[in-house]
């Protein structure tokens, strides 16, 4: 790798880097450890929780900096320079945000929203492919609210236009919509770019995804990135640029990146 750069990859979770039922990535584990030690920045930029990342680190055995629940909260960037801070809150706390949807949002399209956190456990295992203190784990959110919808798109455009008007949003991942502060993935990942930069003369930023929530991270990058997921097609995709794998995820997370190293070094 030239030197006169550096790479950050920003990569989704779910679907992406771990297997979409299984949330294994065994096959791949020693590829990214492999990248962590050439000097490469990896971010989790995910919706799971704090919780959840950190288990991944753990499983990984490396202490990646990530950033959580859609963007809300950023952590551990002083593992790549002592200067950085610790950890930055972009989002207001959940509660805040439950105050201004009980307030604002009329009981009707309150009725079409199922919080996660409120249904059976045996629902909530189905919801989240997840079980025990993995669930537990998912449910141990700080600044977003997981919920189903049971309006029509009707209802759910008026939803979002009444939540954006208290700078609120709606989040839809592969397995339910979250209740947001005004942050995204993509809001968050140019915050750290911001900070890489203080210290890095270049950065080159590739980023990884799967799903709707992705996109936008990936149209703000250097390099996009996609992973197999039998909901989109490609055609309907208009990102500029985008490298592509036919493989599911974990396998897909490796393919794309090695494309887009690849791209980058014969580009510099």
């Amino acid at each position: 790798m030239k030197k006169n750069f550096k790479v950050a990859i920003f990569t989704d979770l779910d679907g992406s880097v771990l297997h979409r039922d299984t949330f294994k990535f065994d096959p791949i584990k020693d590829y990214i450890v492999s990248l962590v030690d050439r000097g490469i920045i990896i971010i989790p930029n995910s919706s799971k929780t704090e919780k959840e990342i950190e288990k991944f680190n753990k499983e990984l055995g490396v202490k990646l900096p990530y950033i959580s629940e859609n963007g809300s909260s950023i952590q551990g960037l002083n593992l790549i320079n002592a200067n950085f801070p610790n950890k930055i809150v972009l989002s207001r706390e959940k509660e805040e945000l439950i105050k201004i949807f009980n307030d604002k949002v009329p009981d009707q399209l309150k009725d079409k929203c199922i919080e996660i956190s409120k249904i059976n456990k045996k629902e909530q295992e189905k919801i989240f492919g997840q079980k025990d203190g993995n669930l537990k784990n998912a449910l141990n959110r700080k600044y977003t609210l997981p919920f189903l919808f049971k309006g029509d798109k009707t209802e759910k455009n008026k939803l979002s236009k009444i939540l954006s008007s208290s700078s609120l949003t709606l989040q839809e991942g592969g397995r339910v919509i979250n209740l947001c502060d005004n942050i995204n993935k993509v809001k968050s990942m140019n915050k750290v770019i911001k900070i890489l930069k203080k210290t890095e003369d270049k950065i080159k930023s590739i980023a990884v995804g799967d799903n709707y929530n992705d996109l936008d991270m990936l149209r703000s990058c250097d390099v996009p990135c996609l992973v197999f997921n039998d909901k989109f097609k490609l055609d309907q995709i208009n990102i500029e640029n985008l490298i592509f794998s036919n493989l599911p995820s974990p396998e897909g997370w490796a393919d794309v990146i090695k494309k887009a190293l690849v791209k980058i070094e014969n580009n510099v």
